[in-house]
């Protein structure tokens, strides 16, 4: 029997900045015999999201960090190949949290079955009906509270969970106000999602100042995606009353040095709620956040990009378009069927 090799990035040391390949080298490793109870799927589908950088580091986060000599950890979509467990037969397709691998074995309890035959794209429950559109949602509807009539603004807002969120937004009759990277990013959240406004943040100068010309009746909402400067200016627009929903903070993910923030005061000064979250806070209530994820999609009423790339071996150099700005929505490298 000819034995089979799974291809895994796996993570030799700390990045110190951005990850490079001797941090995260490649290797073929053979597959074991499965224990009982345990399942094995050929991977589909891996999620690049920018949480995984924070993985990487030692430092403390809400999940433990990767271990050095693991593959790096990840969402993954796969087809399962071999299984030991009653609950899942070969050929069914699955989630759950796997690695930049080519084949992942866990479990059956850790594995979520998904159902080909509702016709939804299957990279689809990595992103807008996934942690990302569930991210969308809870952090603006829980945690952002937005009332009709406010303003709403959303950093990254061309990126995979920014453009659900200021959707979401626009459907709770709130005024939207996006900030992105590039001229094109701004036309599609305008022309496109229905955005308000939009601000390239590269080309608009002093923050600030940016923002408070375009939300001249300050802003209610801030759903941040990025934290640093750009979290430190919309600080010093926020209304008595806003709140602030701290969902990730990639400006600094690669940072050796925190940016220092200056108008922390404002919360005090303008009584502003401002929690971080992340979307395992809501584990209970996914059912309830997919559910209407579904329904506004099937109406209509949710736009997305996908960017998906084939290939495990170009991870790495696609993970790191995250932070540049260069990817398109939801960023998703697909590893073909044979």
């Amino acid at each position: 029997m000819t034995e089979i090799l799974n291809r895994q990035y796996y993570l030799a040391s700390r990045p110190k900045g951005e990850p490079n390949s001797e941090n995260i080298p490649s290797r073929d490793v053979p597959l074991a015999a499965l224990n009982a109870g345990e399942v094995r799927m050929r991977n589909l589908f891996i999620s690049l999201d920018p949480a995984i950088r924070g993985w990487m580091s030692d430092e403390p986060n809400y999940i433990e960090p990767i271990a050095l000599g693991d593959a790096v950890r990840a969402s993954v979509i796969g087809r399962v190949v071999e299984s030991n467990s009653e609950n899942f037969a070969v050929g069914d397709v699955a989630m759950t949290m796997g690695g930049w691998e080519a084949y992942t074995t866990l479990p059956a309890e850790a594995l979520n079955k998904l159902d080909e035959s509702m016709g939804i794209p299957l990279s689809n429950f990595l992103g807008v009906l996934g942690p990302t559109g569930l991210t969308a949602y809870f952090g603006l509807m829980e945690i952002g509270q937005p009332k009709a009539g406010e303003t709403v603004l959303v950093s990254a807002a061309a990126g995979a969970v920014g453009s659900i969120v200021g959707q979401i937004a626009k459907m709770q009759g709130c005024r939207v106000v996006g900030m992105a990277g590039t001229d094109e990013k701004c036309a599609w959240l305008t022309e496109d999602l229905g955005f308000d406004a939009a601000i390239n943040y590269k080309t608009c100068g002093d923050f600030s100042k940016a923002i408070g010309e375009v939300c001249k009746d300050g802003v209610d909402v801030y759903f941040d995606n990025v934290g640093g400067e750009i979290l430190d200016a919309a600080l010093s627009c926020m209304n008595k009353f806003g709140r602030v929903a701290v969902c990730g903070w990639i400006s600094s993910y690669n940072a050796e040095e925190l940016p220092h923030l200056k108008n922390l005061w404002q919360l005090v000064a303008e009584s502003i709620t401002i929690r971080g979250f992340v979307v395992l806070d809501f584990l209970d209530r996914f059912p309830e956040g997919v559910g209407q994820l579904v329904e506004w999609l099937m109406a209509g009423k949710l736009q997305f990009k996908e960017e998906i790339v084939d290939g495990l071996d170009n991870v790495l150099p696609v993970f790191m378009k995250l932070f540049d700005g260069s990817n398109q929505g939801k960023l998703v490298l697909r590893l073909p069927e044979d």
